[in-house]
């Protein structure tokens, strides 16, 4: 049996893979490669790569096809065709030029059916934005360099790049950026806008404000709690924890801003967490607090685009009430 699989990556390096299993039978071959993800935060981590292999008559032809576990496209706008397997440009041409490769001179002859399948495909896809994207029944195949990045991250990127492709292609001019799910249900209950507006940015805020400017959106919305949006507001367009801390400075000097007492003013600054402050504020109701926050945030995020976007910001509790919203740009509330 076969243990081990060199190909040439998109980057043209060469890389040597363990075959994690082998199967044969007249009329087709199966192998499979684990999939590791290293440090990226990846819920297809472990998944069973597969790809199944049979003759088909046309001479030359490599007709690469998607099987269980790869989603299907049903929505325009990812470049991709509606209909055929969620197999992204790179790694589908990658896939066929490893084949080719491998089959030599056997293509003379006859052609080759490649069917990529990755068992239980589907249940990871629920882990994913998939389904909002228009992706069902599993995961895409996705890269652009064959090599796995660290949080930086690139495959989030790419995923916040489809969910801005997938609003534009139905029309859409607003945008919903959330920093994630809980974030992005809360907003869906205070904003009632189609499901393909909202896109989690995670971390990156200055990716996806720059990327929405780009492609034409009119106005964001963007969404969250109060620590990542308090990083935000004072300029951090990167607000991954390792990256940034929340500054419990900044918000003492906006509880000075809505008129809090020196000593909660004091409170705020000798905080242990952004959790910590809400409840400091909502003890002593300090009014406007999470007001000044949102138009900080809004104010920043304009200028990172050099104003091309009305900005809305839409801060929740940890229990999903607004508690601080503003506006900056058109038809300003």
């Amino acid at each position: 049996m076969q243990t081990e699989v060199e190909v040439t990556l998109p980057i043209r390096q060469k890389q040597v893979f363990p075959v994690a299993k082998t199967a044969f039978t007249e009329k087709e071959a199966t192998s499979v490669v684990v999939k590791d993800a290293g440090d990226d935060p990846d819920c297809t981590n472990g998944a069973q790569l597969t790809a199944t292999v049979s003759w088909i008559p046309d001479v030359g032809k490599i007709e690469l096809c998607g099987g269980q576990g790869v989603a299907r496209v049903t929505k325009a706008g990812l470049g991709l065709v509606v209909g055929r397997p969620a197999i992204n440009p790179v790694p589908f041409k990658n896939i066929t030029e490893m084949v080719r490769e491998g089959a030599g001179d056997a293509l003379k002859t006859a052609g080759l059916k490649v069917v990529i399948s990755v068992p239980d495909g589907e249940i990871m896809s629920k882990k994913t934005q998939n389904a909002r994207l228009g992706l069902m029944g599993g995961i895409s195949i996705l890269g652009t360099s064959g090599i796995v990045r660290p949080y930086s991250s690139a495959a989030y990127k790419v995923s916040i790049a489809q969910g801005m492709d997938v609003a534009m292609g139905e029309g859409l001019s607003t945008l919903v950026l959330t920093t994630g799910g809980k974030s992005e249900r809360y907003l869906m209950r205070h904003t009632g806008l189609p499901a393909s507006s909202y896109v989690q940015m995670g971390d990156f805020a200055g990716f996806s404000l720059k990327r929405a400017a780009k492609q034409g959106f009119k106005k964001v919305i963007i969404g969250g709690m109060p620590g990542k949006l308090s990083k935000i507001a004072r300029g951090k367009m990167q607000t991954h924890v390792a990256g940034s801390q929340v500054n419990m400075a900044f918000l003492a000097e906006i509880g000075a801003e809505a008129g809090a007492s020196d000593e909660i003013v004091q409170k705020i600054a000798r905080a242990n967490t952004a959790r910590h402050v809400q409840e400091i504020v909502a003890r002593h109701h300090i009014q406007g607090f999470w007001d000044i926050v949102a138009h900080k945030v809004c104010a920043v995020c304009r200028k990172e685009v050099q104003d091309a976007l009305t900005v809305v910001c839409i801060l929740a509790d940890f229990g999903g009430e607004v508690i601080g919203r503003a506006q900056i740009g058109e038809e300003e509330d």
